[in-house]
């Protein structure tokens, strides 16, 4: 098993071509960091596909509710959770390459299971999203992912793992 600078709070994604390990920010985004933590555990961002991947922007997935079904991947990215929506959690934290977005509708507290992966330094961003992770390796995986909105043949997060459960 490799070693984590913190187990419990960092997540293995697994892709098509390898695994994306990212770590979560606690400190700065203490319900956004538990509500991926709790999905992740029970197997809810499995086999979610990348339904808005938009070319020097971000890979957006997450929608655990319409994001797996063959028929229903017309209406990924409307849904979330059967969880409450998440209160914001801004910070001064930047939008760089990397980062981890919460994905929301234009009410700043509608944040639920969707996110997204930061392709580049977006800081048009800053403030206006919750930043609660980044990707610490497997960045290249994140870049490879087919882009569309939707994509006619979606990538799909193949399995979401908390390192301190594996």
């Amino acid at each position: 098993m490799a070693e984590y600078k913190d187990p419990e709070n960092t997540i293995l994604m697994e892709l098509k071509d390898g695994t994306v390990v990212i770590e979560l920010l606690p400190d700065v985004a203490p319900k956004h960091t538990e509500r991926m933590k709790e999905l992740a555990r029970a197997g809810e961002y499995d086999g979610v596909v990348f339904h808005r991947v938009i070319d020097g922007f971000m890979a957006q997935t997450g929608d655990v509710k319409n994001g797996k079904d063959a028929t229903m991947l017309r209406y990924a990215g409307t849904g979330g959770s059967n969880l409450p929506d998440l209160p914001a959690e801004f910070s001064k934290l930047p939008h760089d390459r990397g980062t981890l977005g919460a994905a929301r509708s234009q009410n700043p507290n509608s944040a639920n299971s969707q996110f997204f992966i930061n392709f580049k330094d977006n800081h048009f961003l800053n403030g206006q999203y919750t930043v609660y992770g980044r990707v610490t390796s497997g960045m290249e995986h994140v870049d490879a992912i087919v882009r569309g909105e939707p994509p006619a043949s979606p990538d799909v997060m193949v399995s979401v793992k908390v390192a301190a459960d594996v």
